[in-house]
């Protein structure tokens, strides 16, 4: 009986000794700050205690008394007070702010009516120049300021641009616009390497169907002149089987003349008066 009323006052105690505690850090710190602390540290303190002392029955004090024996109970209810006793809450310190648009390479988004105007002034020197099709990427360097600007066009007009205080983090973010340019590109690539394989074609095309015209009047040429040389032959051939008649006609009117001739050669002959020879 006597370790459990030990037990119960002990499990009473510590809002007390908190309290103790917080009064006098109120009286160490008088300003305005420490007092709000201490009203905090004794509502937290009163909430431990409170909880501590409903969740502690007559079974557990019961238990620690005759397993730890009284002064050992009490030591085991100090520890615990002890472990949920509350901490002072310490100042807080302002925060530096981090601009949202730095990322971890340098690289930031730039003014795209700032870059158009340095432009204008002619106070950017290109270093890289990457263009394909409709899209271009230009590395440009500001002097004055020793900045680099990445900046990516479309037909000409800028389109986004990034800024950076050194050459590595520029020339890494002029291949990642490099990157996208040639992506955005990747179908008017490939439109160009159609319509010129089309139009090499539409070539070899025209060229084959002059190629079979000409070989289609060559054929029908060399047919016309086979056509009128065997049309030739055949007159050809006709007049000399009549030129052979008229021939052999002609032949025979003269071997009959001839013999008409001698005939009367022979009776103009016989008409000769014989003469005596001397």
């Amino acid at each position: 009986m006597k370790s459990l009323l030990n037990r119960r006052s002990v499990l009473t105690g510590p809002s007390h000794v908190v309290r103790m505690a917080q009064n006098h850090a109120a009286a160490s710190d008088s300003s305005t700050d420490a007092d709000a602390d201490a009203e905090v540290s004794r509502g937290l303190a009163s909430g431990v205690a409170s909880s501590s002392a409903s969740n502690a029955g007559p079974d557990l004090g019961a238990d620690i008394g005759a397993n730890l024996g009284p002064d050992a109970a009490s030591d085991a209810a100090s520890a615990a007070v002890a472990r949920h006793a509350p901490r002072p809450v310490l100042t807080l310190r302002p925060v530096q702010a981090v601009p949202s648009q730095v990322s971890a390479r340098g690289v930031q988004i730039a003014n795209t009516a700032e870059v158009e105007w340095l432009a204008e002034e002619e106070a950017l020197t290109p270093f890289r120049v990457f263009r394909s099709f409709a899209y271009s990427v230009s590395l440009l360097f500001h002097a004055k300021e020793l900045v680099y600007y990445v900046a990516l066009y479309q037909e000409g007009a800028l389109w986004r641009a990034l800024k950076a205080a050194d050459l590595e983090a520029a020339e890494a973010a002029f291949r990642h616009f490099e990157d996208q340019a040639t992506r955005l590109s990747d179908c008017e690539t490939r439109r160009a390497q159609l319509e010129a394989q089309n139009e090499q074609l539409a070539r070899m095309i025209a060229r084959s169907e002059a190629e079979a015209e000409r070989l289609r009047s060559d054929l029908q040429r060399r047919s016309a002149q086979e056509q009128a040389a065997s049309n030739r032959q055949h007159q050809v051939r006709k007049e000399v089987s009549q030129l052979e008649a008229q021939r052999v006609t002609a032949q025979a009117h003269l071997n009959k003349a001839h013999r008409q001739m001698q005939q009367l050669k022979m009776t103009s002959n016989e008409a000769i008066p014989h003469l005596p020879s001397r």
